[in-house]
């Protein structure tokens, strides 16, 4: 049996942005967490954002990825520092990030500035959960047009976080370790 076969998502390769909070300081534990910047995802996710690019584009939006596959090891930093089942997946269960199959990402538009979803990116609140009330109608719209976009392409969503996507069936995948990703170790 062939290992799972991580690919690398790149602007040129892919028509996307990409800014991967965990490998800068700009994130919730205010530290780096990878030290390289790779953006990966296992191959049908990989298939699966290419659907999506094109959706966003026929509206006239691009995506911007915030993380893709996360390092088991970088699951139990995120743990460690927010031991909360409500937004970090705890490494018993684990994360489908750890399996390449989950992205954070929000959609840009046209003068290259992301769409208004109401909250930022890993702000831990219950503000940040997909139909959460009384948020305004645009922000309720951005959030629609995302999840459109991610359905359309294949992908399921979590309740509790408005950027987070993964395939379906997800958990029937083992995690891939940092040593397996190939030659893009993130740690």
């Amino acid at each position: 049996m062939n290992p799972p076969r991580l690919v690398e998502i790149t602007p040129a390769t892919h028509r996307v942005e990409i800014d991967l909070v965990y490998a800068t300081e700009r994130n919730l534990t205010g530290k780096p967490i990878y030290r390289r910047a790779h953006c990966l995802l296992l191959e049908p996710a990989e298939a699966a954002l290419r659907r999506a690019i094109d959706v966003a584009a026929q509206a006239g939006f691009t995506l911007r990825i915030y993380d893709a596959y996360r390092p088991p090891q970088a699951q139990q930093v995120l743990w460690d520092f927010l031991p909360d089942p409500n937004f970090i997946a705890d490494l018993g269960r684990g994360s489908n990030h750890s399996r390449g199959t989950a992205l954070d990402l929000t959609l840009v538009g046209a003068h290259g500035e992301p769409l208004d979803m109401g909250t930022g990116f890993d702000e831990m609140v219950a503000a940040s959960g997909h139909f959460h009330a009384g948020l305004p109608e645009p922000v309720q719209r951005n959030r629609l047009l995302l999840l459109g976009v991610m359905h359309a392409a294949g992908f399921t969503h979590i309740e509790s976080e408005w950027w987070h996507y993964e395939l379906p069936g997800s958990r029937a995948l083992p995690p891939i370790d940092n040593a397996a990703s190939g030659p893009w170790r993130l740690m």
